[in-house]
C-alpha cells in the first residue's frame, strides 16, 4: 500500500468525550448492537465461572500479579537475559516514537514491503498501521475483527472484540463494498471470506506483527492466545516476528501463567480456554523446518512507569486486557468505545489513559463513570477500578504539584481557582452554625428565585426548589408546639 492510498485513522478527540457521547447515545442501533453483546458476554462469563471457584481464583490472580509488579524491574532484566540467550533480540522504548523507529528500522534493513498483524492493542497504542503506512509498508490486520475496522477506517472499540459495535448487516455491506463479495448476513460465511483474502497475505508478509498476553522471565517465553488462528500464522509463516508489549505483562515463571490464563480466557469471552496457546522462545533454528529467522521484542513503556511510582496507581498495571470491566459498565455499554477517543476505552481506559496519554489529554475520562462498582467487582485479578477513578478525580483538580517527587502528568487539568473559592465557601457555611442559619434563612424566603435551569442537571430533572422553611425551623416549631401543650 502506497502512501497516497494510506487508510485515514478515524479519530475522535479524547477531549471531547461528553460531546461524543452524546452523539453515541443517539445512535439506536449502536445501543442495540452494544447490549445484546454485553448481555451475551455477560451471561457466558457466569456459566464458567461459579462463584465458589471464582473468589478463589480472583484471589490468585491479584497475588500473582501483584508479585511482579513488586518485581518489575528485576524480572524484566532476567527476561531480556533469557530471551538474549534464546536468540531474541530485545529493545527498550520509552515511548511510541521510540517503539515505532525501532520497528521502522527492522523494516527497513529487511526491506519490506508488507507487514501483517496478529492482534495487538500496544500496535494500536503505537499506531503502528499509520507510521508504517506513511514509509510505504503495507501494514495488514489479520485478527477478523481487527480487519473489518480497518476496512471501515475505524479503530478498535474494545480490547477483545474490536468490531463489537457492528452487527452481521453492516460487515455484510462492509465486505460487498469493500471486498466486491455477495451479500451475505451468515456470519461463518463471512468469516470464510475474510479468511480467503487474509490467506495469501500470510505468504506474502515480510514481517509478522503480534502482542504478547504474558512475558515469561524464568524461561525467556513469550506467550500469545487466540481463537482464528491468525496469531500463530503472524508469527510463524513470514520470516520474521515482531512482539510488542507494555513492560507490565511480564510474569514470574510459567507457574504463574496458569491462574491468568483460566482467568483471562472466561473473564473475556466465557471460554474455558481459547483455540490458540502460543509459546514463542526463539527463532528458528537450523535443524526445525518453520519459524521465524529473527524474532524481536519491543518493550514499551509509554507512561506505564509513572503508575508503577505511586503505590495506589501501580494496581492499574495489573491489568490482563480481558475487558470484563467494559462488559459490565453502564457507561461504556451505553457510548460504546468510540466515544472515549483513546486506545483503551471504558473503565479500564480510564484509569490506564491518563498516563498514557496525561490527564490533561483525557480530563473527563475519570468521571465517566457512577461508581456503581461493578468493575471492580467483576475485575478477575481484583483491581480497584472505582478507588483509583476517585484517585484521579482527585489528581485532576487539585493544583499542580511540582515539587511532587512523582507528579501525576496534566495533574490538575482541571483546577479552577473559582471553583476552588466556591468550596472554600462552602467549607466555610457549613462550619459556622450562625452563617447557616443567615443563610438558611436567606434561602427560604427567596426560593422563588431560584433558576429554572441549573445547568446540565435539568436537562432530566426537576429544578430544586427550597422548602419554605428549613428544617430546623419546623424542628424549633415542632417543639415549641409541644412545650406549649405541656404547660397547658
Amino acid at each position: 500500500m502506497n502512501q497516497a492510498a494510506r487508510i485515514p485513522a478515524v479519530e475522535l478527540s479524547s477531549r471531547q468525550l461528553k460531546a461524543n457521547a452524546h452523539e453515541a447515545l443517539n445512535d439506536a442501533q449502536l445501543r442495540t448492537n452494544m447490549r445484546t453483546a454485553m448481555d451475551s458476554l455477560i451471561a457466558k462469563r457466569l456459566a464458567v465461572m461459579p462463584e465458589a471457584e471464582r473468589e478463589p481464583l480472583r484471589e490468585l490472580g491479584n497475588h500473582v500479579r501483584a508479585r511482579a509488579l513488586s518485581k518489575l524491574p528485576e524480572l524484566l532484566e532476567r527476561l531480556e537475559a533469557r530471551l538474549t540467550a534464546n536468540g531474541v533480540q530485545v529493545h527498550w522504548a520509552e515511548t511510541v516514537e521510540e517503539a515505532n523507529a525501532v520497528v521502522l528500522d527492522i523494516a527497513r534493513r529487511r526491506r519490506a514491503r508488507a507487514v501483517i498483524k496478529g492482534k495487538s492493542m500496544v500496535s494500536e497504542e503505537m499506531e503502528m498501521n499509520e507510521a508504517l503506512e506513511a514509509e510505504g509498508i503495507e501494514s495488514l490486520e489479520s485478527d477478523m475483527g481487527e480487519y473489518i475496522i480497518q476496512l471501515d477506517h475505524e479503530k478498535p472499540t474494545h480490547i477483545i472484540m474490536p468490531a463489537i459495535h457492528k452487527n452481521a448487516r453492516q460487515v455484510a455491506k462492509l465486505f460487498e463494498q469493500h471486498l466486491g463479495e455477495p451479500y451475505t448476513e451468515d456470519v461463518d460465511e463471512l468469516i470464510q471470506t475474510g479468511r480467503r483474502v487474509l490467506r495469501k497475505k500470510f505468504l506474502d508478509a515480510d514481517i509478522g506483527v503480534s502482542g504478547v498476553n504474558f512475558a515469561i522471565a524464568e524461561t525467556g517465553t513469550l506467550l500469545l492466545v487466540e481463537n482464528e488462528g491468525n496469531g500463530r500464522m503472524s508469527t510463524t509463516v513470514p520470516p520474521v516476528h515482531i512482539a510488542v508489549t507494555g513492560i507490565e505483562k511480564v510474569v514470574e515463571n510459567l507457574r504463574d501463567v496458569v491462574p491468568l490464563l483460566s482467568l483471562l480466557t472466561r473473564s473475556a469471552l466465557g471460554q474455558p480456554i481459547t483455540t490458540y496457546v502460543n509459546m514463542i522462545s526463539g527463532p528458528r533454528k537450523i535443524d526445525e523446518r518453520d519459524g521465524p529467522e529473527e524474532v524481536h521484542l519491543v518493550l514499551l513503556d509509554n507512561g506505564r512507569s509513572q503508575a508503577f511510582m505511586d503505590a495506589e496507581l501501580r494496581q492499574t498495571l495489573n491489568c490482563i486486557r480481558c475487558g470484563a470491566c467494559m462488559n459490565h459498565c453502564p457507561v461504556y455499554t451505553r457510548i460504546g468505545g468510540r466515544a472515549y477517543g483513546t486506545v483503551y476505552p471504558g473503565p479500564i481506559g480510564a484509569i490506564i489513559s491518563p498516563h498514557l496519554i496525561g490527564l490533561e489529554n483525557a480530563p473527563d475520562h475519570p468521571s465517566a463513570s457512577s461508581l456503581c462498582g461493578a468493575c471492580g467487582e467483576v475485575c478477575p485479578v481484583k483491581i480497584p477500578i472505582p478507588d483509583i477513578l476517585r484517585r484521579l478525580r482527585e489528581e485532576n483538580v487539585k493544583p499542580p504539584d511540582a515539587a511532587s517527587a512523582h507528579p501525576l502528568r496534566g495533574q490538575g487539568s482541571k483546577h479552577s481557582p473559582r471553583e476552588r473559592r466556591l468550596w472554600r465557601m462552602w467549607v466555610r457555611l457549613y462550619t459556622s452554625p450562625r452563617l447557616y442559619r443567615a443563610f438558611s434563612f436567606a434561602f427560604t424566603r427567596l426560593r422563588r428565585l431560584t433558576p429554572a435551569r441549573l445547568g446540565p442537571w435539568t436537562l432530566n430533572h426537576a429544578p430544586p426548589r427550597p422548602a419554605s422553611r428549613s428544617l430546623h425551623e419546623l424542628a424549633r416549631k415542632h417543639l415549641d408546639r409541644d412545650r406549649l401543650g405541656a404547660n397547658r
